[in-house]
């Protein structure tokens, strides 16, 4: 009889377990925004890389006011007949910005030498509703643009409203369905070139681990999947498919974070391989070091920045 009282104190805690997991779906929690489902991902795949050089200076006036200033060194590359060719032009401009920073509203400006003014505005309009708008000044013709995006947090959903210039018109909406599964879906219609498309997502994530997938009635389709080894390394890889030209690129990156700097790279199924290097020199002192190689198109950048402030 003795040896009939182990599985049975096992089984009683076993069914003790699967009644604290048990979901309780009037409080599920808020998903991520639809457009950054791929936000893990994005951080290690789709870093900021540059070729030349750049130099960023910011200065806060106050709490809530600052400048900034930037300079930026590097060719740009233009348009060949041949794919496999690529024509670089030496350019150099310069940049000016002014920052507005409140607990409920940011105002961000921007205006370089060539012309362009940019502009960024996020106001909160209440608990729940968040309004952002950018927009883009130049001497172009038809290259002028601005999108306004108000934003709903519900309980364990958002929802996006999108408007913009040449009769842009969009709308998107996740759900959480348990505490680690989201999906999502989104609509728009361009009026100009007259198109419209549909869109779906679906989100997956743990304490270890996020997966995101997405598909477009554009062609689109891209699958993502972090897996953090630790709280300073993690490793990413995305497929992007798209059915009607039938491209395909695989890639797979990584994201170190180290006491007092940061690596991330990754390389790609086209052959290109990148690494941006962010070490932090001193306070408010960084340095910044990029690298990139196409072998198929025989590239080769490399950009190296200062940043203060």
């Amino acid at each position: 009889m003795a040896d009939l009282f182990p599985p049975l104190a096992t089984a009683q805690v076993d069914a003790k377990t699967k009644v604290d997991e048990k979901v309780d779906y009037s409080n599920l929690p808020c998903p991520v925004p639809y457009d950054e489902v791929h936000r893990e991902a994005y951080m290690s795949l789709k870093a900021e890389n540059f070729e030349g050089f750049r130099f960023d200076f910011s200065k806060g006036l106050n709490q809530k006011f600052s400048l900034s200033h930037s300079v930026m060194m590097g060719p740009t590359e233009v348009p060949s007949q041949s794919p496999d060719t690529t024509i670089k032009i030496p350019v150099a401009h310069y940049e000016f910005g002014a920052n507005y920073f409140d607990p409920k509203l940011m105002l961000v400006g921007r205006v370089m030498t060539d012309g362009r003014l940019n502009a960024r505005l996020k106001a909160d309009l209440s608990d729940k509703l968040i309004l952002k708008a950018n927009a883009q000044l130049t001497g172009e013709p038809h290259m002028s643009h601005s999108v306004f995006n108000f934003d709903y947090m519900g309980k364990d959903y958002r929802a996006q409203l999108q408007l913009g210039n040449n009769a842009l018109v969009g709308a998107t909406y996740i759900q959480s369905v348990t505490p680690r599964l989201s999906l999502g879906g989104e609509v728009f219609w361009a009026g100009v070139p007259r198109k419209s498309g549909l869109g779906y997502a679906a989100r997956y994530e743990t304490d270890q681990m996020v997966a995101s997938a997405q598909v477009a009635s554009t062609g689109n389709v891209v699958m993502n999947y972090v897996q953090k080894i630790s709280e300073k390394v993690s490793l990413a890889t995305d497929f992007v498919y798209n059915y009607f030209s039938r491209d395909v690129v695989a890639s797979v990156g990584y994201d170190y974070i180290l006491r007092q700097s940061r690596i991330r790279g990754k390389v790609d199924s086209n052959g290109v391989t990148s690494a941006l290097l962010e070490e932090r020199l001193s306070m408010g002192l960084n340095f910044l070091l990029s690298a990139e190689i196409d072998h198929k198109k025989k590239d080769y950048k490399f950009g190296f920045g200062l940043t203060v402030g």
